[in-house]
């Protein structure tokens, strides 16, 4: 007995004429997933994600300018913020006609997808956080700390330690930090080559220097993110690799405070947990929607 597996499509759609690269799959008139992806990786991340849903839920993973096999405008032609990144997340979804959706979002996807969600918070039907933080507790101290360095005073001496979280070393330390042992072969050395090839090329250096220094108009976000949890009471499952030193714990507990229904789930894997436990967040999300999103319009 087999079973279906709907196709992953990969398509672009011109933004502001800017290529936006993304994925979708699914039927076009069933309940929509928005993916949006982190630091320093693409929509790729969601690979082994995106098949195990769309049988129910219409999926679609942009690149961020910048990232993946979207455009990348030079830091001299493109304000690479997180202001703008959101901005034309907004665009990327009128474009494609969606005005009702629910949001996944891990690490920069978070910031990203939460200021769309205070600009528009009628079209949000619920939100999947998967290491995607809104709290100063889920600041791991070690990790941040060259990077509030460089939000404090960029220099070329606080260039260089953030400089070195893009190369090869570095992002594979996101991948296998805080990953047990047991689930180490499951982690395929692939996407960190992948992500590390695409932050090489020409213009990368300008592009991610620039965004994380401005990482702390993001912090100064927080309490707005917070509101928006409070007034909306909008449905939450936060699905989070325990073992991240990035992105602590502590920041999936923190959504209880402002989301007191919100459901929380740490998982025995790292910063990008769906790299080891892709079959049990799908699972986690299918159980979720059902329950707190009707399937249908």
């Amino acid at each position: 007995m087999t079973s279906t597996v709907l196709p992953t499509h990969h398509r672009t759609v011109k933004v502001r004429d800017h290529e936006i690269a993304y994925r979708e799959a699914g039927p076009a008139d069933a309940p929509a997933l928005l993916l949006l992806h982190g630091f320093p990786t693409s929509s790729h991340m969601f690979r082994d994600l995106i098949p195990r849903l769309a049988d129910s839920y219409r999926l679609i993973a942009p690149d961020h300018l910048g990232f993946g096999l979207s455009a990348a405008p030079s830091a001299a032609d493109f304000d690479y913020t997180f202001a703008e990144l959101a901005a034309l997340t907004v665009e990327f979804t009128e474009a494609l006609g969606l005005d009702r959706f629910a949001l996944y979002i891990q690490d920069y996807g978070s910031p990203i997808g939460l200021r769309l969600a205070l600009a528009h918070p009628e079209r949000i039907t619920a939100i999947i956080s998967q290491n995607g933080n809104a709290y100063e507790e889920g600041l791991g101290t070690e990790a941040w700390a060259p990077v509030r360095a460089l939000i404090e005073e960029r220099t070329p001496e606080t260039e260089e330690p953030v400089r070195a979280i893009r190369s090869l070393d570095g992002i594979r330390w996101q991948y296998e930090t805080g990953v047990p042992a047991e689930y180490r072969d499951l982690l395929d050395p692939g996407a960190w080559h992948h992500d590390a090839a695409l932050m090489a090329r020409e213009g990368q250096d300008d592009i991610q220097l620039g965004l994380i220094a401005d990482y702390g108009s993001n912090f100064a976000l927080y309490p707005a993110f917070q509101e928006y949890f409070r007034t909306s009471r909008v449905p939450l499952l936060a699905v989070w690799g325990e073992g991240d030193q990035v992105f602590v714990p502590a920041g999936a507990e923190a959504f209880r405070r402002d989301l007191p229904d919100a459901e929380i789930h740490l998982l025995p894997t790292g910063h990008f947990a769906l790299e080891t436990h892709a079959p049990a967040i799908a699972a986690l999300i299918g159980d979720f929607l059902a329950r707190r999103v009707p399937l249908r319009p």
